[in-house]
């Protein structure tokens, strides 16, 4: 009888090939991660302001085609049109800074007068009886919730300074970046194309004029909102009399439409602020009428110019909205709705179409299903009969 023991089958202790490279796979993607996400955390207000710049790119680039087709130089019409959209904003900030400015002026020199109309106006609407004096005096004393707020103001205005400085610092950075998207547009393509197959060429140049076709869309739509809600305002503001009505009819149409989401309400926190300075009843008659504006928008004007400008679903125009918002807060919510415009035509152009079946379920005119249910049984008895 042998002793020998059986040979092992070849092979069959060791390690598969594959083992070692999904270890070392895992673990460069894992390195990979901590080092991308470390990237985008140290650079994400970079990206933001690339990502803006493109944004305003694709909104002014038509009009600097246009005017380089008519002999303009492509770098002196983007700084052109450029400046000229600074100069718009700059004096739009100015004017509402200085009705501001103004008002908190004339509230700061008649706090007193301001504080006891708004005192009798309680008492005589609410049958309250709040002593003026005694709130002046509380207003005026130094150990008081109103003085130790209006010094803790101002020891933030060094701070405050500095975050405004950084705001302009943004501000140019995104209009360099801006011009050299435009300027050097055309060398930018050729740089990429020439990498590129010419089906693939004809992709990225249908995907860009797209981006610059949805982008003006988007502007244009919230352009023309803008002035409906501004000339409504306008005159709802100039027949209640609030101070400034024009200035105050222009920031409401333009806030409220360049920041979706909360631009409703930051629009409308300043005349009211302005009207109840004047009269607490016009302050009401203002609030009543921003919600019932807002209320005619989303029904009624939002939901046509966005599907006409940018051929986009009310429903994808919102949700996109909350989510960009949600992602990169203002900005998000303001380059949301181009982007999903975008997103929507590309899916919608890509794959291929089929025709569709006879089916009440899919047919474009809508029926009740009790209409429906309806035409059924009617079919059924004339079977029947």
């Amino acid at each position: 009888m042998s002793n020998t023991a059986a040979s092992p089958a070849p092979g069959g202790d060791r390690m598969p090939r594959w083992v070692p490279r999904a270890i070392a796979l895992f673990w460069v993607g894992f390195l990979a991660t901590i080092v991308l996400r470390f990237a985008f955390t140290q650079l994400h207000e970079l990206l933001l302001l690339l990502l803006v710049s493109v944004f305003i790119s694709f909104a002014v680039e038509p009009g600097v085609n246009r005017l380089s087709r008519r002999g303009w130089r492509r770098g002196s019409a983007t700084v052109v049109i450029l400046l000229g959209v600074l100069a718009v904003v700059v004096a739009f900030l100015v004017t509402v800074g200085a009705v501001v400015g103004r008002q908190v002026a004339d509230l700061l020199s008649n706090s007193q007068t301001y504080v006891t109309d708004v005192v009798d106006f309680l008492n005589d609407t609410f049958d309250t009886n709040i002593d003026a004096d005694e709130v002046n005096d509380r207003i005026k004393d130094p150990n008081g919730p109103v003085q130790e707020f209006i010094r803790n103001q101002q020891d933030k205005a060094f701070s405050l300074s500095l975050a405004a400085l950084g705001g302009l610092l943004q501000v140019f950075s995104i209009l360099l970046f801006s011009f050299y998207f435009v300027a050097d547009g055309p060398k930018m393509r050729r740089a990429i194309c020439s990498r590129l197959t010419p089906d693939r060429q004809r992709g990225v140049l249908d995907a860009w004029d797209l981006a610059v076709t949805k982008t003006g869309g988007y502007l244009y739509s919230r352009a023309l909102l803008a002035g409906l809600s501004a000339l409504f305002h306008w005159v709802a503001f100039q027949a209640i009399g609030i101070p400034a009505p024009i200035a105050m009819a222009l920031w409401v149409g333009l806030v409220s439409q360049f920041l979706p989401v909360v631009g409703t309400y930051l629009a409308g926190v300043l005349p009211l602020l302005l009207s109840v300075l004047d009269s607490p009843v016009n302050a009401l008659l203002v609030l009543v009428t921003i919600i019932v504006y807002q209320q005619v928008e989303n029904y009624f004007f939002g939901p046509k110019v966005t599907e006409r400008t940018m051929d986009l679903h009310p429903a994808l125009a919102f949700g996109g909205a909350i989510a960009g918002a949600a992602i990169l807060g203002p900005v998000g919510a303001v380059l949301a709705l181009p982007g999903v415009a975008m997103s929507q035509a590309l899916i919608s152009a890509w794959g291929e179409r089929h025709p569709l079946i006879d089916d009440p379920l899919i047919d474009v005119q809508t029926r009740t299903p009790r209409s429906l249910r309806r035409s059924r049984r009617a079919g059924e008895t004339e079977d029947l009969g």
